[in-house]
């Protein structure tokens, strides 16, 4: 069994000391999410694809491509890969429905906060190019929900590949927050003739960095200063992000390379941080045990 304790992000304090101040109480329910985890290799090692996220968000101030369930992931559109039920059951979730739709939304949000497209006219094409000005019109439009996303694919003939996703692990956010998301993370490698960048007047900063070097100054203010935010300036990696944001940096710094890291068949696990409260103030409790369902799991205790 591992316990890891990670310190509280400044933007949770206030949630954390009205949780302790009122004694337990029911948890708001978390809002079902995905995030993509985008890997490339360089000289410099694997390199991910992490993104400012104002507004206290449940994946973090700085961190990976995601976001929650919209309406429009439940639509009928065009599928490749693995069906469904067969997501459903890699990832430990009884519901086919919900299993769907962490795909469509991981790929939906990686399209609208990166404009890469996990997507093509049949299972062995992808879609190129998704960098003109026209693409980033229609980025805004899903972004803002003036366009559903089912309906850009099913102009441009398109269908999911969904093969070119890998599922990672299952996080829930901690009970005491005011907005909490249960997210499964997914990693994919960049479609060749395709580039991530930021949304038009909504993004602000994003960046390829190296997991082994954001982790060698994790301790250090440095990829907060380089965000410059006034929720990131002078700030450590713990605290601009959550622990799931570290754990999987932890992977991707060990790992040979894009193709090993995608093809490493690995046991998901899921993850529920709680909180400690001490006279030092407050921290993250995870706890890696191997209790069972659908595998190992880890929660805070």
């Amino acid at each position: 069994m591992l316990r890891r304790l990670f310190p509280l992000p400044p933007s949770q304090l206030g949630a954390a000391e009205s949780w302790v101040a009122y004694g337990v109480r029911t948890p708001r329910a978390a809002r079902r999410a995905s995030s993509v985890v985008l890997v490339r290799d360089s000289p410099r090692g694997v390199e991910t694809y992490l993104g400012y996220r104002p507004g206290g968000s449940p994946l973090g101030t700085v961190a990976f491509p995601g976001g929650s369930f919209e309406p429009g992931d439940e639509d009928n559109l065009a599928w490749f890969g693995p069906e469904p039920g067969a997501w459903a059951a890699r990832m430990g979730i009884l519901d086919h429905r919900v299993a769907r739709s962490h795909i469509v939304c991981a790929i939906r949000e990686l399209f609208e906060e990166t404009g890469v497209l996990l997507a093509g006219a049949d299972e062995l094409s992808i879609v190129e190019n998704c960098s003109t000005s026209e693409w980033m019109d229609v980025r805004e439009a899903v972004a803002g929900q003036d366009k559903s996303f089912t309906s850009v694919l099913a102009k441009r003939g398109l269908g999911l590949r969904t093969d070119l996703l890998r599922p990672l692990s299952h996080w829930i956010s901690p009970d005491f927050a005011h907005r909490r998301f249960d997210t499964r993370y997914f990693a994919a490698a960049v479609p060749v003739n395709q580039a991530a960048t930021l949304l038009r007047g909504k993004g602000v900063w994003a960046a390829w960095k190296p997991a082994a070097e954001v982790l060698e100054t994790r301790a250090e203010p440095t990829l907060g200063d380089e965000v410059g935010q006034p929720d990131t300036r002078g700030l450590p990696l713990s605290q601009i992000t959550t622990p799931a944001v570290e754990f999987i940096l932890e992977k991707i710094a060990t790992t040979r390379g894009t193709v090993a890291y995608l093809s490493h068949r690995r046991e998901l696990k899921s993850y529920h941080p709680e909180l400690l409260a001490g006279d030092g103030g407050f921290l993250l409790d995870v706890t890696i045990s191997t209790a069972a369902e659908g595998g190992a799991t880890a929660r805070g205790r």
